[in-house]
C-alpha cells in the first residue's frame, strides 16, 4: 500500500483555509486535523479523546495529556505535549461549542454521536479531496509531524517514543527525507 502524501507547509495551509472557509463545523474539523499535524495523533486517537484529557478541573486546556493503553495501538499509555498552536485552537474550538456532549467526546458528529475511528478517517478524507490535496490520508499529518520533527534534529529514538512505536525501523519509515534535510546536512561540514 502507497503511504500516505506528506503536505508541504503551504498545503497545509491550504488545507486549513478551505476546512476554515468552507466548513460547517469548522473549529472542529480543524481541531481534528491539528491533532494530526501538531501532535502526531493516529486518527483513531483522535476519535477517543474525551473533553477530561484536554481540560484540566478548572476547565483550562492542558499543555500535556496522557492517552490510557486502551485508547493506543501498541497498548502502551502515550503522554502527548501539546505545543502552543494546538492549545489556543482547542481552546478555540472549546470555546466554540454551546455546550459539552453528554457521551464526553471531544468531537462528534452532526448526530451528536461521537466519531468511530472508521467515520473520522473518512471525515478527514473528504476535507483533504475538498483542498484538492491528492494523496493525503487520516495518516497524512502523523508522517508530516514525525518527518517535521525529524528535519529538526530530534533523535529516532525520541521520535519513536512521542509516536508510540516499541522498534525505531516503524519511525524510521514514517520520515520523509527532503532537499531541504539534505540541504541542512550538507551545510553541516
Amino acid at each position: 500500500m502507497a503511504q500516505a502524501k506528506t503536505l508541504n507547509k503551504a498545503e497545509l495551509k491550504q488545507l486549513l483555509d478551505v476546512t476554515n472557509s468552507c466548513s460547517r463545523y469548522a473549529a472542529r474539523d480543524a481541531t481534528m486535523l491539528l491533532f494530526t499535524h501538531l501532535c502526531g495523533l493516529r486518527i483513531g486517537e483522535v476519535a477517543a479523546l474525551r473533553f477530561d484529557d484536554i481540560l484540566d478541573a478548572n476547565g483550562t486546556v492542558r499543555d500535556e495529556m496522557t492517552l490510557d493503553a486502551a485508547r493506543i495501538k501498541s497498548k502502551r499509555a502515550r503522554k502527548i505535549f501539546l505545543p502552543k498552536q494546538m492549545q489556543r485552537q482547542l481552546c478555540e474550538y472549546v470555546n466554540s461549542l454551546n455546550k459539552q456532549p453528554l457521551h464526553g467526546y471531544l468531537f462528534s458528529t452532526q448526530k451528536q454521536a461521537h466519531f468511530s475511528a472508521n467515520t473520522a478517517t473518512q471525515h478527514l478524507q473528504r476535507l483533504y479531496a475538498r483542498a484538492g490535496i491528492a494523496g493525503a490520508t487520516s495518516h497524512s499529518g502523523r508522517r508530516i509531524w514525525l518527518t517535521a520533527l525529524s528535519q529538526k534534529g530530534v533523535s529516532v529514538f525520541v521520535l519513536a517514543d512521542m509516536a508510540g512505536h516499541r522498534n525505531i525501523q516503524t519511525t524510521q519509515r514514517y520520515v520523509t527525507v527532503n532537499d531541504e534535510m539534505k540541504r541542512n546536512a550538507a551545510e553541516l561540514i
